[in-house]
């Protein structure tokens, strides 16, 4: 018996406004900023590129791993991290490495918060660390099993805890 394709239907939520920012610092895996891309279409989040990208932004494998979500994802590429943040004027930018000594469930986030990413080989540059040396956050794991989470999953448990709190009022 085949089964039926269903949709589930929009489940009740109140989107942040100002949306939410998340920032990839010279990504370099086309299928991850898919994915992200995809994720921000489904959360109302705009995205932020800094360059140089490790693939062209009309690349295949990114194309197909948002699928037909492009139309519907605010995406901007920016030369550096100082253009993005000039530009986007967040209310506050949070850093998520390996190298983070607080875990992200720990920070409060509010509407119109900047997200930062490093890429998939190399992380966030130690300059942009050290810029920003209370701001930086972890994901909590087993460093003794692997290096690190891939960077699509990083961003979707990150952002998705920004959007319970503010959904809850946690602030």
């Amino acid at each position: 018996m085949k089964h039926a394709h269903m949709r589930k239907a929009d489940l009740p939520f109140t989107w942040p406004e100002p949306p939410l920012h998340v920032i990839l610092h010279q990504p370099e895996i086309p299928p991850n900023t898919g994915n992200i891309a995809r994720l921000c279409a489904a959360t109302n989040t705009r995205l932020h590129l800094i360059e140089p990208l490790g693939f062209r932004i009309d690349d295949a494998k990114l194309r197909r791993a948002g699928l037909d979500y492009w139309d519907d994802i605010q995406i901007r590429l920016h030369p550096n991290l100082d253009a993005c943040l000039t530009a986007i004027k967040p209310n506050r930018l949070f850093l998520f490495s390996t190298a983070g000594n607080k875990s992200y469930h720990t920070a409060r986030y509010a509407p119109g918060d900047a997200l930062l990413f490093g890429c998939e080989t190399s992380g966030l540059p130690q300059s942009i660390l050290d810029a920003f040396p209370g701001q930086v956050y972890g994901i909590p794991m087993r460093t003794d099993h692997v290096r690190s989470l891939n960077l699509s999953s990083a961003v979707a448990i990150v952002l998705y805890e920004a959007l319970r709190q503010q959904q809850s009022g946690v602030l």
